[in-house]
């Protein structure tokens, strides 16, 4: 019992979340963006969103939530979820041997999106933040 409970609310938090992703997805294209991957999954963990632009790799965390009444689903993305999506990136660079070929920046989308509303609100934060130490993403 217990256990297709906790199934089943898997299974919906997850479906926000991809529903967030696809959205994103769609806004960043629509803005000239192309996506080189979804959900790219590693043992280290998942980068939401890799795309590119103008010569720039962009890394982007997508953030969905169905109300604001804990903070904007951007403020999730704490200090320390900013060093795992770096590490992450870092990664992926290396992986992909596109270390010193582009440059790279960290984008956070936040989606609100209630259940009465067929339509989401979202907020892209550009470059919203960096490593510490530019050499991190580039070593």
């Amino acid at each position: 019992m217990i256990g297709s409970w906790w199934n089943l609310f898997r299974r919906s938090k997850s479906t926000l979340g991809e529903r967030g992703e696809a959205v994103a997805a769609k806004f960043l294209q629509r803005k000239g963006y192309t996506i080189l991957a979804r959900s790219d999954r590693t043992v280290m963990g998942e980068l939401d969103l890799i795309v590119v632009r103008d010569r720039v790799v962009i890394f982007v965390e997508v953030k969905t939530r169905r109300r604001c009444d804990k903070g904007s689903p951007a403020e999730a993305v704490d200090a320390e979820k900013q060093q795992r999506i770096i590490k992450l990136a870092l990664a992926y660079l290396r992986r992909h041997q596109l270390i010193g070929c582009c440059s790279s920046r960290f984008d956070v989308i936040s989606i609100v999106w209630p259940d009465d509303s067929a339509k989401p609100q979202i907020t892209h934060f550009e470059n919203a933040f960096q490593p510490n130490d530019q050499r991190q993403i580039y070593s």
